[in-house]
């Protein structure tokens, strides 16, 4: 009872923030209970658009029967590449309200689903988790996920101690002229560290399995970006000297143009094979060990959010 109360009064921490936005690190202070919009320009209603059984997902995380992702509408990174920005850049979606997103929560776990991941969480957290609690109280028994773009305030991740299982966070950039070039966060290697090192004090650095699914722990993802070697260097670096030189790594290369940057002098390709394996090989140098490795190829299917599955297995 008294654990209930302490996540309880978290929650309200967290909901009271809404009136003056401080929740991710640009600190708008906007009154979004009053309808005010800052960075991310959403309000105080959880919007999402849509939720699916995700089989894409690190095989940890996605197992035999799927992912239990459920996609929010906006970002408070909005990066100028995102394969998401459909929804990133845009507030599409439905108005959900907590009870309503608690029953989200439990379809999914209905479904078959290893554990229900909210994938860009962090302008909304308060919502999500106070449905959380809710669906907890109604039987959610699966692990909580929390997918974030790792642009995180440490002080909001310490609340969400006691309700997440399974932190899934990007590390986007090691070199901060990078993040201010490409989502205008030239703070973001420092709130990066600062908000997994959080994560890893609450859950480990390390994922703990069960039947060959995630249960607990810390999985940090890595996109890496078409000639920008030096810039995910520099993100393993700090992993390793800052965070933990056991931390479970995702390398990705699925990387692939959007059309607002097709003609990128920099971002409107794919990275080549070579790029990609010097980056592992360096993981390997560095003396990580647990690391989710993809094949390069020429073509990736982006989603498309359009449609009523936005990806394809």
């Amino acid at each position: 009872m008294e654990i209930t109360r302490n996540l309880a009064e978290k929650v309200e921490t967290l909901k009271a923030m809404l009136k003056a936005c401080t929740l991710c690190p640009r600190k708008c202070r906007v009154d979004r209970t009053a309808e005010e919009r800052g960075f991310c320009s959403l309000g105080a209603d959880v919007v999402v658009n849509c939720a699916i059984v995700h089989h894409g997902e690190e095989p940890p995380l996605s197992g035999r029967c799927g992912a239990g992702t459920i996609f929010f509408s906006s970002c408070n990174l909005q990066c100028i590449y995102c394969q998401n920005y459909q929804i990133s850049h845009d507030i599409k979606g439905q108005s959900l309200d907590t009870s309503a997103l608690a029953d989200l929560m439990l379809s999914l776990q209905a479904r078959g689903c290893h554990n229900v991941e909210p994938v860009t969480p962090t302008p909304q957290t308060p919502q999500i988790m106070e449905a959380l609690l809710l669906a907890r109280r109604r039987g959610l028994t699966i692990p909580f996920v929390y997918n974030c773009g790792g642009y995180e305030d440490p002080e909001v991740i310490k609340l969400l101690d006691g309700m997440v299982d399974i932190y899934l966070p990007d590390f986007k950039y090691g070199i901060a002229a990078d993040g201010l070039l490409f989502s205008g966060a030239a703070d973001y290697p420092a709130h990066a560290v600062a908000a997994i090192r959080e994560m890893v004090s609450q859950v480990g650095d390390n994922l703990e399995m069960e039947g060959g699914v995630a249960r607990r722990g810390v999985l940090i993802r890595h996109l890496i970006l078409p000639g920008k070697r030096e810039n995910s260097l520099e993100v393993l670096r700090l992993i390793k000297e800052e965070i933990s030189a056991q931390a479970s790594l995702s390398i990705m290369s699925q990387y692939t143009p959007i059309p607002a940057v097709a003609r990128h002098p920099l971002l409107g390709r794919r990275i080549t094979r070579k790029e990609y394996e010097a980056v592992v090989n360096l993981a390997l140098d560095l003396g990580f060990e647990n690391i989710f490795a993809q094949g390069v190829s020429a073509q990736h299917l982006s989603p498309d959010f359009e449609k009523d599955e936005p990806f394809r297995w």
